[in-house]
């Protein structure tokens, strides 16, 4: 099983001198930039990474993932910039994890079946455009305090199946896990629908600096027949 850690640019040298395996980057201000007026472009390939087999924070707050209000155009463009720039810097069959909590939660008085419905479309949009690269689109479960929508693995597929995207897989990650209390039952039982892994400890501070369960963790998802990557995702 390999082991990396999901940071930025500034810390890629950090991450190999620790013995990561890789780096999984973060897509914002790292494989996009924004212009002087604001908008996204892809970062100059003379800044390309080391090839990755994940990447993660992909979109900007106001992008509008749940909101039946958003320019359609705008989503697409930027989900499209997004599976472009990542493809040219992706290990064959890389994944591009669905987080960005801001993007997704819905506005403030928008029916919550308008919102879910709307939250379908843009994840299917990333899932065929995420293909046309080569690369496969998972969704990530975010605790209440980051997303208003999909708080667990068990809500995620429950999501997707309702949604005729059953061929989609998902991310665990401990830290929302935990702030959840969800069970590691429920890793264990969905792990054939896990993609990838995340991992930290208590507050998200480095393994081994806390009281998290990481040992049962990463048993469980073992068990239940993972075998994928897991990136250390924390506050250093």
């Amino acid at each position: 099983m390999e082991h990396g850690i999901l940071t930025d640019r500034a810390g890629t040298a950090a991450a190999y001198a620790a013995g990561a395996d890789y780096v999984e980057p973060t897509i914002l201000h790292n494989l996009l930039v924004q212009d002087a007026d604001g908008a996204w472009k892809e970062a100059p390939l003379a800044d390309a990474w080391q090839p990755a087999p994940s990447f993660a924070v992909i979109a900007p707050a106001d992008l509008g993932l749940s909101d039946p209000s958003a320019d359609p155009g705008r989503v697409e463009d930027h989900l499209r910039l997004v599976m472009t720039a990542a493809a040219r810097r992706a290990r064959p069959g890389a994944t591009i994890v669905l987080g960005s909590g801001a993007a997704r939660s819905a506005p403030e008085g928008t029916d919550p079946a308008a919102a879910r419905a709307q939250l379908a479309r843009s994840v299917r949009l990333a899932r065929d455009l995420a293909a046309e690269h080569g690369l496969e689109a998972i969704l990530e479960p975010l605790h209440r305090g980051e997303s208003d929508q999909i708080n667990s693995i068990a809500e995620a597929i429950a999501f997707l199946d309702e949604h005729d995207l059953a061929e989609m897989r998902v991310v665990a990650d401990l830290f929302h896990i935990m702030l959840e209390q969800e069970s590691l039952d429920v890793v264990r039982e969905h792990a054939g629908r896990v993609a990838h892994a995340h991992i930290a400890d208590t507050d998200r501070r480095p393994p081994g600096q806390g009281d998290w369960p990481l040992r049962e963790f990463l048993t469980a998802l073992r068990e239940g027949g993972y075998r994928g990557a897991v990136s250390i995702e924390c506050v250093w």
